[in-house]
C-alpha cells in the first residue's frame, strides 16, 4: 500500500491533467486507488486545513474497497482547547516589527484588516487592498472559540498572519506544533525559522493517525486474504 498527500489544488491543476498523469502512473504500475479531500479539523486538529489524499493498494492483494477513509469526529476542537504560551522568548517565537504590532493592536479577537481604520488598512496592505475576495488572512487575530487557519511555514508574512488571541504576536513555534497536534515532547531542531518551516510543512499528527489506523485495518484484511 501507499499514501500520497498534497494540497487539494492538485486535483484541478492544469484542468485536472496533472493529477490524471500521476494517477495513470499509479494505476499502470499495478495499484487500485481511491482519493479524498480531508479537513484536519474533523479529526481532532484545532485547525482548518484541507489536504488531498490518495491511497493505493496493490491489485495482487485486494480491491480498493478494502480501504475506508476515517469518519469525522463528533467534536471539533478550537484554539481554546490548546495550551497557549505566555510571553515566550525570542528563541521560541518570531515577533512583529513595532509598526506591525501597533497596527495589529487595533484588530479585535476574531477580526482582520476590515475591522480597523480603512486608511490604515489600505496603507498597510498596499496592492493587496485592490485584490478581490475577503482577504481575511491579512491582519488576522484569532479568538479562543474558533479553529486556527492552516498553519503556514512563516508566522508573520502578509498572507500568513496568525495572531495570538491573547497577546499581540504570532504563535510560538511550540504553539504552532500544538495546532498541528504534535506532543510537547517532540523535539524540533535547527533555527527558529527552520522549526516553523518543519511544522508548517507537516501533516497534522491526529489526522495522520486517523488515516494510519484505517491503513492498518486494511492491511490486516490483506493479511487475511493471504492466509497470514
Amino acid at each position: 500500500m501507499f499514501l500520497f498527500e498534497n494540497v487539494k489544488g492538485l486535483r484541478t491543476h492544469d484542468n485536472g491533467r496533472t493529477y490524471a498523469t500521476i494517477l495513470n502512473v499509479f494505476q499502470s504500475t499495478g495499484y487500485h486507488t481511491t482519493s479524498a479531500v480531508l479537513n484536519a479539523w474533523d479529526y481532532g486538529v484545532p485547525q482548518k486545513r484541507e489536504r488531498f489524499f490518495t491511497i493505493g493498494i496493490n491489485k495482487c492483494f485486494t480491491n480498493i474497497d478494502g480501504f475506508k477513509f476515517p469518519k469525522p469526529n463528533e467534536y471539533k476542537p478550537v484554539i481554546g482547547d490548546v495550551k497557549l504560551d505566555r510571553h515566550p522568548s525570542k528563541e521560541e517565537c518570531s515577533f512583529y516589527s513595532d509598526r506591525k504590532r501597533a497596527i495589529m493592536e487595533m484588530v479585535p479577537p476574531g477580526g482582520c484588516w476590515s475591522d480597523i481604520d480603512p486608511h490604515i488598512a489600505k496603507e498597510y496592505m498596499k496592492a493587496c487592498w485592490y485584490m478581490k475576495g475577503p482577504k481575511t488572512g491579512i491582519l488576522r487575530r484569532f479568538k479562543l472559540d474558533e479553529p486556527c487557519y492552516a498553519i503556514m511555514t512563516s508566522p508573520s508574512g502578509m498572507y500568513t498572519e496568525r495572531c495570538h488571541p491573547l497577546e499581540t504576536r504570532p504563535f510560538s513555534y511550540r504553539e504552532n506544533a500544538r495546532m498541528q497536534t504534535f506532543p510537547d515532547d517532540w523535539a524540533f531542531t535547527g533555527s527558529l525559522a527552520s522549526k516553523y518551516r518543519q511544522i508548517g510543512n507537516a501533516v497534522p499528527v491526529a489526522l495522520a493517525k486517523a488515516i494510519g489506523l484505517q491503513l492498518y485495518k486494511c492491511l490486516k484484511t490483506i493479511d487475511s486474504e493471504r492466509g497470514e
